[in-house]
């Protein structure tokens, strides 16, 4: 009988042993079969800290429910000098904007500018974000349109009510080479419903031609940021004309200054050629050259025609 008890706790005892040795195993092969999952890319953040770069969108859109309200402000020309203190007293230009985002990735806007007493109303949307090892740039589609609202009651202006409108269409393409500095590139179709005509002389018989631009204009815009701090940047901005009119063809932008953030404010303080606000009489009538001399109505204008400005943003998260 103890023979038999004996037999019967080694038996128990090589079960424990060979239980606890498979479970092992068992243990130590899910080890080695087991990958563990890469943690999940994140969309970077922060490319642009504005929705503007001087005259230009960024590709940036706000998060949901952030209302911004923007002051835009252009003195005349600095090529005058002391005359009108470089521009400041000279007539300036000032746009007066809201907008909203009520769902993510849409931003809509509206805003009134001094010049042509000129309404528009935007939209920009997020198509991507630039995500590592998913999409290497991040892209926005931004278009507005917009009203002349000037008294005309003799029609010398406009011929037809919706000569009056005009619209703008922009695709953003960005992206966030480093921490602080950040590129974009942005290509642009402006559209009038109504375009300038000049006369133009001939000079070898003295007549004048009566010649229209195009309703059509395409253009490019390359831009880029880099931050100094956490809270300031410096900034650089190109806008380059590619559609050829008849006549009057418009001048390319050159911009540059600084940008200063905090969470909810940006402040952008710059010289530029550009004086309209808005995109799409900028890209077409621009008359300011930043470089040599340009033909405009039989005139010789001198390059370097540059205006001060800045830009004031202000965001609510509700």
């Amino acid at each position: 009988m103890k023979q038999l008890i004996k037999i019967s706790n080694r038996l128990l005892l090589m079960s424990v042993c060979v239980i606890f040795l498979a479970s092992s195993a068992l243990a130590q092969d899910d080890k080695e079969t087991t990958v563990e999952k890469p943690a999940k890319a994140k969309p970077v953040k922060n490319t642009f800290q504005s929705v503007w770069i001087i005259d230009n969108q960024t590709v940036m859109v706000p998060v949901k429910k952030t209302l911004e309200m923007d002051i835009m402000h252009r003195f005349g020309t600095v090529k005058k000098g002391y005359e009108d203190f470089w521009g400041f007293f000279a007539p300036s230009n000032i746009r007066l904007g809201a907008s909203y985002v009520p769902i993510n990735k849409l931003q809509v806007g509206i805003g009134i500018t001094k010049r042509n007493m000129l309404w528009d109303a935007s939209a920009k949307y997020s198509i991507i974000t630039q995500t590592p090892h998913k999409y290497p740039v991040s892209v926005s589609f931004y278009t507005n349109m917009a009203y002349d609202t000037r008294k005309d009651k003799d029609g010398s202006i406009f011929k037809y009510e919706s000569q009056r409108m005009s619209f703008f269409h922009q695709l953003i393409i960005a992206r966030k080479i480093t921490d602080k500095l950040s590129v974009q590139v942005a290509p642009s179709l402006s559209h009038q419903n109504a375009v300038n005509g000049y006369y133009t002389k001939n000079d070898s018989t003295g007549t004048a031609t009566f010649k229209e631009m195009k309703f059509d204009h395409f253009a490019i815009a390359l831009s880029a940021r880099y931050k100094i701090t956490n809270v300031t940047s410096v900034m650089i901005n190109y806008d380059q004309p590619l559609t050829k009119h008849a006549t009057n063809n418009p001048n390319p932008n050159f911009s540059f200054g600084v940008e200063m953030n905090t969470s909810s404010h940006s402040f952008q303080l710059f010289l530029g050629n550009y004086y309209n606000l808005s995109p799409q009489q900028n890209n077409l009538y621009n008359k300011n050259n930043p470089f040599g001399y340009t033909d405009f109505d039989d005139t010789k204008v001198k390059g370097g025609n540059f205006v001060i400005g800045f830009n004031i943003t202000r965001l609510w998260n509700y």
